[in-house]
């Protein structure tokens, strides 16, 4: 039976508030150094995360760190470009409508490699040479490809971090409306879905889209 309500979970509001704050003691180096302290009570504990975060797998976004959370707060799926792909929707849908989790977060990142790979594929006609590695860049590509295709140049850092939010925008849209459990959640208004960018060269997340107005950080 789907665990899609629990008086004790944090709402969309309060979850966001709460990475917000995380990712600011991160960034003012004064991270809450027990929240990653190993304990053998955890094994006995259920699983109750407050959020769902689908982040990239590069290997400088640590999502835990970067938000300054601990064992069990939050349930996170990584894949190359933050794309949505079917095994990353059913693991989400089982974070949802087993724990009762009403918070998903879509965040990407400055200088990725995924989209810059398809940027320049784009570009240049050259796709990778992997069937592996393009199966994820063919997931980026139709969202990006009329951006990339208007700029006669060759994919620079400001065009790249355009494409980064086309693309978390992309997934964010897919989540919410390719999931028909998600969906209705999210139009139960249980379940928010949101969009967020990690800036590799500061530190800072940014929330951009769908976030409650209320805990918007500005």
């Amino acid at each position: 039976m789907p665990h899609t309500w629990d008086p004790d979970v944090l709402s969309p509001n309060a979850a966001v508030a709460r990475l917000v704050e995380g990712n600011r003691r991160f960034c003012d180096g004064k991270p809450v150094a027990e929240s990653r302290t190993f304990s053998s009570e955890l094994a006995e504990r259920p699983q109750r995360p407050f959020a769902i975060v689908l982040g990239c797998s590069d290997s400088r976004t640590p999502v835990e760190i970067l938000f300054d959370q601990g064992f069990g707060d939050l349930f996170v799926v990584r894949i190359a470009g933050n794309v949505v792909a079917p095994s990353v929707v059913g693991s989400i849908e089982f974070a949802a409508s087993q724990f009762g989790t009403r918070l998903v977060v879509v965040l990407g990142h400055t200088r990725c490699g995924a989209i810059s790979a398809t940027a320049h594929a784009l570009h240049t006609g050259d796709g990778p040479e992997s069937r592996n590695i393009r199966s994820i860049t063919d997931r980026i590509a139709p969202h990006i490809a009329p951006t990339v295709r208007a700029s006669k140049d060759a994919p620079s850092a400001t065009l790249l971090r355009e494409l980064m939010r086309i693309n978390i925008r992309a997934s964010v849209d897919h989540l919410r409306h390719g999931s028909r459990l998600l969906e209705e959640l999210v139009l139960a208004g249980r379940v928010a879905v949101v969009a967020a960018d990690y800036e590799l060269e500061s530190g800072r997340v940014q929330f951009f889209d769908g976030i409650p107005q209320e805990a918007n950080p500005g």
